[in-house]
């Protein structure tokens, strides 16, 4: 049996202006709705992620417990659960997949959250990474909605350094077919490799490497670090939707779009929510300094910074220090 539910979407007509037809939201939740349908939290996935790998930061006694809130985890379009690359039938299959914003899934999942459970307040919007920018969206496409944010490790919008991190792991995919296009749908799983690979360098700091801290998971020599999580990770994915997901945060930005006409400062003061911006203090392409500008334009906003040698990764779940102060600052956040 699945551990997740679909929602419906329909045929959908993305930014592009192309209709996805059949579109479908993946999500899971934890913990049940209140009367007031109040106690809501939205969780969305990251580049790469599905609902499970969110599951770290949900439990008893933890800031996002089911005990006291209705969490909603919706998965990224793209990730291979919700309307995917891989399993979208022509003639949107593989690399003919349309592309799809940032505000294209917000906008599907405020669909969700209103029309399946009818929802008309969220009391904190959280993610890593591109769930991070997710997190912004939510509060600048529906400012009078959400009363908290908290991104993580994540901007809100693609800053140059972020662009060209990802415009690497494109390439690196796209070498295995000698950048021709035409031959994209030959492109399997097992040309990933070389994609994780390339992350490897950006995902964790110089001081993570040089103070071999990958011993801390298990893992004695460099080489097997980079097989055992960056390789074997990797090649669990499917390339076209790496792709897709790829375009998705490329071209991430919170004002692309009717609302806000490009103007990013304005939609960042579009922000009403109470925000804790949390980046990671050795992040190396979502960068602090990034964060930083950000926080100065949005009225109620803070910024938390994670000090951790674990980079872009101080948000993924895994280093038990980083993640009490990810936890510990949401537990702040959400008695404000």
């Amino acid at each position: 049996m699945l551990d997740y539910e679909i929602f419906d979407l329909g045929d959908v007509t993305l930014q592009s202006g192309v209709t996805l037809p059949n579109a479908f939201l993946a999500y899971k939740t934890h913990g049940k709705l209140n009367e007031n349908k109040d106690n809501v939290i939205v969780y969305p996935t990251a580049f790469g992620d599905q609902h499970t790998q969110n599951e770290w930061l949900i439990g008893k006694d933890m800031a996002l417990d089911p005990r006291k809130y209705f969490i909603i985890v919706p998965n990224l379009l793209g990730n291979g659960l919700s309307s995917s690359p891989s399993h979208t039938p022509a003639p949107f299959d593989k690399a003919n997949f349309p592309q799809v914003t940032i505000y294209d899934n917000v906008t599907f999942q405020h669909r969700l959250v209103t029309e399946k459970f009818g929802i008309q307040k969220i009391a904190l919007v959280v993610g890593w990474s591109m769930g991070g920018v997710q997190s912004f969206q939510w509060g600048a496409s529906y400012p009078d909605m959400v009363d908290r944010i908290a991104p993580f490790c994540g901007g809100a919008k693609t800053w140059p350094q972020t662009y060209i991190v990802l415009d690497g792991m494109k390439a690196a995919l796209m070498a295995a077919i000698k950048f021709d296009s035409d031959k994209l749908n030959e492109l399997t799983s097992a040309d990933m490799r070389s994609v994780g690979r390339v992350y490897a360098g950006w995902g964790l700091s110089q001081s993570y490497y040089k103070e071999e801290l990958y011993r801390e998971m298990g893992f004695d020599a460099l080489e097997d670090f980079m097989v055992g999580v960056w390789e074997n990770s990797f090649m669990k994915m499917d390339p076209h939707n790496v792709l897709a997901m790829l375009w998705t945060g490329q071209h991430a930005d919170i004002s692309a779009n009717p609302a806000y006409n490009g103007n990013f400062e304005e939609a960042l003061r579009g922000i009403k929510a109470f925000a804790y911006v949390m980046p990671g203090s050795t992040d190396l392409f979502c960068t602090a300094d990034d964060n930083e500008y950000e926080v100065k334009f949005i009225p109620n906003a803070e910024l938390k910074p994670i000090e951790s040698l674990w980079g872009h990764f101080a948000g993924r779940g895994i280093n038990n220090t980083d993640n009490k102060f990810i936890d510990d600052t949401l537990k702040d956040l959400l008695h404000r």
